[in-house]
């Protein structure tokens, strides 16, 4: 049995794991599906590729706002396709072929299941064999969810994994889901000329976002998307190609394809992880401290696996205190997800960090609300924005910033002031008043959403003014 220094399940952000202070030591890489993970192949990486295509072909649509004449001829989803995918599948493999050419790194292909404590199984296209090691890392990712009705069906259906590399797209497109995935795949495809509906149990879109954004982002995309909110799928019949989807109405939609789009799950299920010692949530997730430990000796888990927030930043993160520990045991240090910045790039794009209204209310807080509109600020007015807005929400007394949302180009960009005052505990007037804050930048409307949050101090929040209360 070959025995190693460290064993690392999954090549996504587990492959940042092993650094050069790894350099001597014995380690093996095992991936069954593909080098970088998710983000690279089927996540972030080509739905913002695609994403922006869209953005742009959305630009010369929209070109008439700013006395522009142009024409939207087509969008050459095939030649997008290949452009994206074309470079990331080089990336893949490069990252691959770096492993395996390393000194002292092996790498294993194939899927792998825990036998005993660190002892595992490796299940390739050339065989079994058994490993071990002195150490462990878990990074086998998720996948997506797919619920009862589409599997008992035996009928054709998309997921994030596979909707991407399409040869073209669906003239109609029916999403299942009404999260983030589904809201960056609908605005890509509408784009390259689909027929989108949207089925979604809840009665608004992104409904984990703040109240104000998610009821906003709603109505926006009313026209452009079939939307069936507040329903449920209860059955999938029809054939590949023609599909009809019974919602729990008794509703049908008719779809040449179908994307589920309702979630992940861990894929801690295929690990054995009962033989390891290792401990799972209910929901699946693997157990682990604040120092990325599971509750076997000599494992640790990162990622979407044990993550309480499945984000590539969150995993890049939690891959460097993992890094940091299995070399320095006697002064590991901990991975903090108190405040974790997360978007969503569909259109318009959105940005969150921290508590929602919803969240302060339900918290029994004592907060004050400031908004501020992109269309009230002057480069909001060069973008002849009419929809975008900042909300940040605070304590009322001392400032102390809880949460912050933005609706609008450049969300991602813009909240990340915000993000840094709430991480150094810097307050909304402080973050206000003491920086500049170039004129006339988008940025302002971050200025003057802390202004208004400023002016509104002694306000009930209910009063604040989009405060969606």
């Amino acid at each position: 049995m070959p025995h190693y220094d460290l064993v690392v399940i999954g090549a996504g952000s587990g492959n940042a794991v092993v650094d050069d202070s790894f350099a001597g030591l014995d380690v093996a890489v095992v991936e069954e599906r593909w080098f970088g993970g998710t983000c690279l192949n089927a996540g972030c990486i080509p739905s913002k590729m695609l994403a922006h295509t869209a953005h742009v072909a959305r630009t010369v649509e929209g070109a008439g706002t700013y006395d522009v004449d142009a024409e939207l001829r087509a969008v050459r989803w095939r030649q997008v396709r290949d452009r994206v995918f074309g470079r990331l599948d080089a990336e893949r493999d490069g990252g691959r072929a770096g492993r395996e050419h390393a000194d002292r790194i092996t790498v294993h292909e194939g899927s792998a299941r825990f036998t005993g404590p660190r002892t595992l199984r490796v299940e390739g296209p050339d065989g079994g064999l058994d490993i071990s090691a002195e150490q462990v890392v878990i990074a086998a990712g998720g996948r997506p969810a797919v619920p009862g009705p589409v599997v008992e069906s035996g009928l054709p259906y998309e997921t994030s994994d596979t909707v991407m590399r399409l040869d073209s797209p669906p003239r109609r497109l029916a999403i299942l889901g009404g999260g983030y995935i589904a809201a960056e795949l609908a605005e890509v495809f509408a784009a390259a000329g689909s027929s989108v509906t949207v089925i979604e149990k809840e009665e608004r879109l992104l409904a984990p976002q703040d109240e104000t954004v998610a009821e906003r982002f709603t109505e926006l995309v009313r026209s452009r998307y079939d939307l069936r909110l507040g329903r449920e799928l209860t059955a999938v019949g029809g054939r590949p190609g023609a599909l009809r989807l019974t919602l729990d109405d008794g509703s049908t939609v008719e779809a040449d394809t179908l994307l589920v789009a309702v979630g992940r799950v861990p894929n801690s299920d295929r690990l054995n992880l009962d033989a390891a010692g290792v401990a799972t949530h209910d929901d699946g997730r693997v157990v682990v401290d604040r120092y990325q430990r599971t509750t076997a000796p000599g494992v640790f888990a990162l990622g979407d696996i044990c993550s309480p927030v499945p984000l590539k930043h969150v995993a890049n993160r939690e891959a460097e205190v993992v890094a940091h520990n299995l070399r320095h045991p006697d002064d590991e240090i901990e991975a903090d997800h108190t405040l974790v910045p997360a978007a969503v790039f569909t259109d318009p794009q959105i940005a969150s960090v921290g508590a929602t209204e919803q969240d302060c209310r339900e918290g029994g807080l004592d907060y004050v609300v400031g908004t501020a509109d992109y269309g009230d600020v002057a480069y909001g007015w060069a973008m002849e924005d009419t929809t975008g807005l900042c909300k940040v929400l605070a304590e009322r007394g001392t400032g102390r910033l809880l949460g912050a949302h933005l609706m609008g180009p450049q969300a991602p960009t813009l909240i990340q002031p915000l993000v840094l005052a709430m991480a150094l505990g810097i307050d909304a007037a402080t973050l206000a008043k003491v920086p500049y804050w170039i004129h006339p930048a988008l940025t302002e409307v971050v200025e003057n959403a802390l202004l208004d949050l400023d002016a509104d101090s002694s306000a009930d929040p209910a009063a604040a003014p989009d405060s969606g209360s």
